[in-house]
């Protein structure tokens, strides 16, 4: 975005692709950031912000993590100069639905059987991030969802993965089998060394605990990218 759109000059005056809901129409809802897609929620900013501003400051109170802003309630977001109620509302509901979606996708899919049905296990929540994210699909006896966790959330180019934390997961409930998820922001489907090198890891670290993992899907806006398809695993 160009610099005269950053010194509070109104959204109406901003050339019409950059304009948060001009965009989304335009471009489409994967070329807006946090920040734009918030923006919309809250509608407007305040006397000293615009919209956008706004919603950067409170995403970068919350560390730029969603998970963490997820957990806000009404009283918090209102202590933002420029969050009334309505606008708080408005955000803790957006959230909240996006929750429900993720909750939805674990329904609608509640047996794997393929890196297909895996993909549609997590792809609502993933595939349009700009930011990478870290999941594991825990599976009983019958390749049944048991849970789907997040393990780490990073930057555009990586996430930091901690096999104690997902086989912890794991064990909490009692999975027989787990699949690793992450996506690609760049929408670049092939697999770096970085993700070979986890994926063998993970896999050795499995079998110590008789907990098989059996696939590690890619995510990103143009499809998936299985391991076990690939023979990778």
């Amino acid at each position: 975005m160009n610099n005269v759109y950053t010194n509070n000059l109104p959204i109406n005056k901003w050339a019409e692709e950059d304009r948060p809901r001009e965009k989304l129409i335009l471009k489409g809802r994967s070329s807006l950031t946090n920040a734009e897609v918030l923006a919309i929620i809250i509608g407007s900013g305040s006397r000293t912000m615009t919209a956008v501003d706004l919603s950067k400051h409170i995403l970068g109170e919350y560390n730029n993590d969603l998970h963490e802003l997820g957990k806000s309630s009404v009283k918090n977001l209102k202590q933002f100069n420029g969050i009334g109620e309505a606008k708080a509302i408005s955000i803790v509901a957006a959230l909240e639905l996006g929750r429900r979606r993720q909750l939805t996708n674990i329904i609608d899919k509640p047996k794997v059987t393929s890196s297909k049905d895996a993909y549609e296990c997590i792809q609502g929540t993933m595939a349009d991030l700009d930011h990478e994210v870290f999941k594991i699909i825990l599976l009983n006896r019958a390749n049944r969802v048991l849970k789907i966790e997040v393990i780490s959330i990073g930057g555009v180019s990586g996430t930091v993965v901690d096999p104690k934390v997902i086989f912890k997961k794991a064990l909490a409930v009692q999975a027989s089998s787990i699949i690793l998820a992450h996506n690609h922001p760049s929408g670049n489907l092939k697999p770096s060394q970085a993700d070979l090198s986890v994926t063998k890891r993970l896999v050795k670290a499995g079998e110590s605990l008789d907990i098989k993992v059996i696939d590690h899907i890619i995510v990103a806006e143009g499809g998936f990218y299985s391991f076990a398809d690939e023979g990778k695993m």
